[in-house]
């Protein structure tokens, strides 16, 4: 079979991604996302991949790129989803919604025969009683939850595909909350934020966990949501299936899991008032739709994906909420923009290879002078990064997103190379360097066009041509490397190749500005 998986490097993606990989039948992968993972790095260097952006304006370029990449396939996989920004709706309801309706039309046009959808408990009706329900609960949604909203409109989407093209065998999944070790990080942005330090999580230190009265949740690991997709693709299944493991976990037990079992229950409006207001004062990221959806889902029974796909969970709730959970304390993730781990883990570029690891300055060449220039290069990337990160945030509605979520992955692998060859040459890092450039880049941003920044013709002029005159020195940095390379034992081709890179990307930047300053100053459409 070959497979095309939308959303491949995400939670869940991943996790199919693993699956697929270990499934016999399955001959290649190909995953498509907005932002390309670390091709280099497990699981994502054994899938072919293409950048494409769901939300670009031009529909009709959308589907049929979709097409183009669908064409030949056996089955369609899609997991794209925005959960944040959560402030941004019009976003979050083009990426989800529109974005589901334009794979579905290319799945037709491209003739696939097979669409399996990640839908999720979150599409159904709210409830007042515990009672399991099956996949003919009605998928109304929640109101007051974005994700809900979404999810349910997504269904709609689906129902219209099913009845205009009978010719498609359509499947969706419903899962629960879906967790991983590697997914911890991802975890605490979306939801958590900094209003806990996750520091607490280790070693079971929480000292008591706030819940709204009444609050159960299913979850499901995420390899076993993975094996139900597969199940799915294997059968060409059709239709709905809730995916979740077979304990339901009460307050109690999310705080033995992640505490002392010192649960503190509020009533459920005092909870989303709190959170309302420090969702409100950006204290956390997710708003209080969240303790809505969770109070109102239904219990779901999962006999239909046991009976017909012959699915059952390998690991229970609780335990994919406990590695989850450890995930969170230590920072966990994986070499792709959602599932990227926090700042104190490293990922990317591993240790210097064996015969790289006595590199070592030696005596002929001035130390003070070769590991100030190098920290300063560390401190350039530490600002270019930051200014990038925002860039490609900000720039979503352009050709070049997926473009600049590449050049983006690369320099935060970059800035970590930096990181190895310094402490591998014994170099001092001065840190406090990175730190006020962090902090420069930050304050950079309210005065670009003399006012609070916002995206101006002027911004992103400034923008592109500081990053692009920010890579031509950080070319200099790796030509300089390649000249000393020999000198303290480095492998001068491993800089060749950063120097190639480079270039690349400053092309990019180049068709960039192109496209920036035709646009720039004209007051005409």
């Amino acid at each position: 079979m070959r497979i095309v998986v939308v959303g491949l490097s995400g939670n869940v993606g991943t996790a199919v991604l693993r699956a697929l990989q270990a499934a016999p039948e399955v001959d290649s992968v190909l995953g498509i996302a907005r932002r390309l993972p670390d091709r280099t790095a497990p699981p994502y260097r054994d899938a072919e991949w293409a950048a494409l952006d769901l939300t670009d304006p031009d529909e009709e370029s959308v589907v049929e790129g979709l097409a183009a990449h669908f064409r030949g396939a056996d089955a369609v996989v899609h997991l794209a989803w925005l959960i944040q920004p959560n402030r941004d709706r019009d976003l979050l309801r083009r990426t989800n919604v529109d974005g589901t309706r334009r794979v579905a039309s290319a799945v037709v046009r491209a003739g696939v025969p097979h669409l399996v959808a990640a839908s999720s408990v979150g599409a159904y009706t709210t409830v007042d009683d515990d009672e399991p329900r099956g996949e003919d609960w009605p998928t109304t949604g929640i109101p007051t939850s974005h994700y809900s909203v979404d999810k349910a409109a997504q269904e709609r989407v689906l129902d219209e595909l099913e009845r205009d093209h009978p010719e498609v065998a359509v499947a969706r999944l419903r899962t629960a909350l879906v967790f991983q070790g590697d997914a911890g990080h991802e975890i605490v942005r979306y939801f958590v934020g900094r209003l806990v330090p996750m520091s607490l999580l280790r070693r079971h230190r929480l000292p008591l966990l706030p819940l709204p009265a009444g609050l159960r949740v299913q979850a499901v690991h995420a390899d076993d949501a993975a094996a139900a997709y597969v199940a799915v693709l294997r059968q060409r299944a059709t239709g709905a299936f809730n995916i979740a493991a077979r304990d339901v976990l009460r307050g109690s037990d999310l705080a033995r899991l992640v505490g002392h079992g010192r649960l503190v229950e509020l009533p459920p409006h005092l909870v989303r008032t709190a959170l309302a207001l420090a969702h409100s004062g950006r204290a956390v990221p997710a708003d209080p739709g969240w303790v809505d959806m969770g109070m109102g889902v239904p219990v779901m029974d999962t006999t239909r994906a046991t009976a017909e796909l012959g699915w059952a969970p390998g690991r229970t709730a609780a335990e994919a909420v406990e590695e989850v959970v450890a995930g969170m304390a230590e920072g966990s993730g994986l070499g792709s923009a959602p599932m990227r781990p926090g700042p104190a883990v490293a990922v990317g570029p591993p240790a210097l290879p064996p015969h790289e690891q006595d590199a070592a300055v030696p005596p002929g060449i001035d130390r003070h002078l070769f590991g100030l220039y190098l920290s300063e290069h560390l401190t350039g990337a530490t600002a270019g990064l930051g200014r990038l990160e925002r860039m490609t945030d900000a720039y979503q509605d352009t050709p070049f997103h997926a473009d600049l979520s590449e050049i983006t992955e690369q320099v935060r692998d970059e800035r970590r190379l930096y990181r190895t060859l310094l402490a591998t040459l014994g170099i001092r890092r001065r840190r406090y360097r990175q730190l006020i450039a962090g902090v420069g880049e930050r304050v950079g941003r309210l005065k670009l066009n003399g006012r609070v920044v916002e995206r101006s013709p002027l911004t992103m002029m400034l923008e592109v041509e500081l990053i692009r005159s920010a890579l031509l020195g950080k070319m200099g940095g790796w030509q300089t490397l390649q000249e000393y390379a020999d000198d303290v034992g480095l492998d001068p081709e491993r800089f060749a190749d950063l120097i190639e890179l480079a270039h690349r990307q400053i092309a990019v930047l180049d068709r960039l500005h192109e496209h920036v300053r035709e646009r720039a100053f004209r007051t005409s459409p």
